[in-house]
């Protein structure tokens, strides 16, 4: 059985400043097939402008408001906002809040670093 807590996952902090931890996936163990990990964007931060190759990749935004950047069209997200991010499709997310944007991301196949293409 494999039941991880936010308490109990070592977290990771990129370059430009997402907290990642990731609870499921090829890294963390418990499934092979899709990848789960809660990011935090601190207030005024955003990732980097990426794509992924193979991968689908769906964010579920739980607390804070930020902008989502899909292949050019931005759209506002907020709590209970869900977003699909399919294969090839170039994306970034910001914080525009003064409050942490905290989401999930799920990915299909597992994320690996190696699945992720930075545009920038």
């Amino acid at each position: 059985m494999h039941i991880k807590n936010l308490n109990t996952v070592t977290p990771f902090t990129s370059p430009h400043g997402e907290i990642i931890h990731e609870y499921l996936g090829s890294a963390a163990g418990g499934s092979q097939y899709h990848s789960l990990a809660q990011i935090t964007l601190p207030p005024g931060t955003a990732s980097v402008r990426h794509y992924h190759p193979t991968a689908e990749e769906s964010y579920y935004i739980l607390s804070g408001t930020g902008r989502v950047e899909l292949n050019g069209e931005n759209q506002n997200i907020q709590p209970g906002d869900a977003v699909a991010i399919p294969a090839n499709t170039v994306h970034q997310i910001f914080n525009i809040s003064d409050m942490d944007l905290i989401f999930l991301a799920v990915c299909v196949p597992a994320w690996t670093p190696q699945c992720s293409v930075m545009v920038d």
